[in-house]
């Protein structure tokens, strides 16, 4: 089985050996605004029916997970500061890399960071699949999703470079991830989201 990037949709092979194809993560930047736009989600906090924890501390730098579907990131901690790009991904990655008071400044796989709301973050953890290998042009690589944390155990699928993974616990040098209805196990340096070495309970 491979978990390949697609825009947003799912499909299922007959028979046994199913393909499964999930939501390919879109360029995080994926539209600039004005400065007068403000989202809905910006104002109210969340996504309704969203389960995840809201409480997002203030400790830097970690790991954190977007809440809502679209998320404006601006140039200061405020309401009065304009917004530089829109995050547009429930569940993607960030890092928070400071704080001021309802407000974090974020970074993303890709190195850029802003502030957002702490109310639009959740402490639930997910990684990205080896964002550093995504490049235009390129067919991306593939990780193996294995069916136990050994070099030699069992591959369940192929997950393609820029797939979001729900991480469960990581050792320091294997993570047990859930993707769409899979669970197994991934390198821990083949994921962003998590740190080098870091356990995850």
């Amino acid at each position: 089985m491979r978990l390949l990037p697609f825009p947003r949709s799912r499909a299922a092979a007959a028979g046994v050996a199913a393909v499964l194809v999930i939501g390919c993560l879109p360029p995080v930047h994926a539209q600039i605004f004005s400065p007068a736009v403000t989202s809905t989600s910006e104002v109210t906090g969340a996504r309704s029916g969203d389960g995840a924890s809201a409480a997002v501390g203030v400790s830097a730098p970690r790991f954190v997970s977007l809440k809502a579907d679209r998320v404006n990131v601006r140039r200061g901690p405020g309401h009065d500061h304009g917004i530089d790009w829109v995050f547009r991904r429930a569940g993607l990655p960030v890092e928070i890399i400071a704080s001021s008071d309802a407000w974090r400044r974020v970074r993303d796989s890709e190195g850029a960071s802003g502030w957002v709301l702490a109310s639009l973050l959740s402490g639930r953890r997910t990684a990205l699949v080896l964002p550093w290998e995504i490049k235009p042009g390129v067919t991306p690589p593939q990780v193996a999703l294995k069916a136990d944390a050994r070099e030699s155990a069992g591959v369940i699928a192929q997950v393609e470079a820029g797939v979001i993974a729900n991480v469960r616990w990581c050792d320091g040098r294997w993570c047990q991830v859930g993707i769409a209805s899979l669970a197994g196990y991934v390198e821990q340096a083949r994921l962003w989201g998590v740190y080098k070495g870091e356990i995850v309970r």
